[in-house]
This record gives C-alpha cells, sequence and structure tokens, in this order.
C-alpha cells in the first residue's frame, strides 16, 4: 500500500491536514525554512509543483542547497543554519 502513496504523492495534490508553527530549530525546521523561503510549504510540496524526484542537498549537513522557486529563479543556500532562533516560530510544519 505504501508504494502507490508515494507514488501518487508526486501526481496528486496533497493538502495538509493541520500546520502549526515550530517552537525550536532542528533539521526539519532548517529545511522546511528554506522550501518555505523560497515559496513552498514543504518539500512535497516543491516535488508536486517541480515534477522533480530529488532536491539537491548538501551532504555535510543534509540541508537543502539549491531550490526553484515558481518563477524559476534559483535559491542558493549555505551548508550551516541559515533559519536563526528568532525566525523559527514563523517556520509552518504541515501534518499530512
Amino acid at each position: 500500500k505504501k508504494s502507490e502513496v508515494s507514488g501518487a504523492m508526486a501526481e496528486a495534490d496533497i493538502k495538509p491536514k493541520s500546520v502549526h508553527h515550530a517552537k525550536k530549530w532542528s533539521d526539519d525546521v532548517e529545511n522546511l525554512y528554506r522550501f518555505q523561503q523560497a515559496g513552498y510549504r514543504d518539500e512535497i510540496e516543491y516535488k508536486q509543483v517541480k515534477q522533480v524526484d530529488t532536491v539537491e542537498c548538501w551532504p555535510e549537513t543534509g540541508f537543502v542547497k539549491k531550490l526553484q522557486r515558481r518563477d524559476n529563479t534559483f535559491y542558493y543556500y549555505n551548508k550551516q543554519r541559515e533559519c536563526e532562533d528568532k525566525e523559527v516560530h514563523k517556520v509552518k510544519i504541515y501534518v499530512y
């Protein structure tokens, strides 16, 4: 059953069931911050919109390295953390 879901996720427009704001920084929050800066909810929405299977990440940290915005301009990110503590509460965590 699980393989059907992942295949369908790329095609179907998956909508989140709920959303909450991040309370403290983590690797996941860092990557969500990067997707949201580029204008996407998260990796799932990015892959749906851009029709890509993978997102380019830094091998050292696992953080997102490069994202293409909806207007096709690129955002490039550093290896290190970019989401400062004062920004963490703005990051939305979507639950599917």
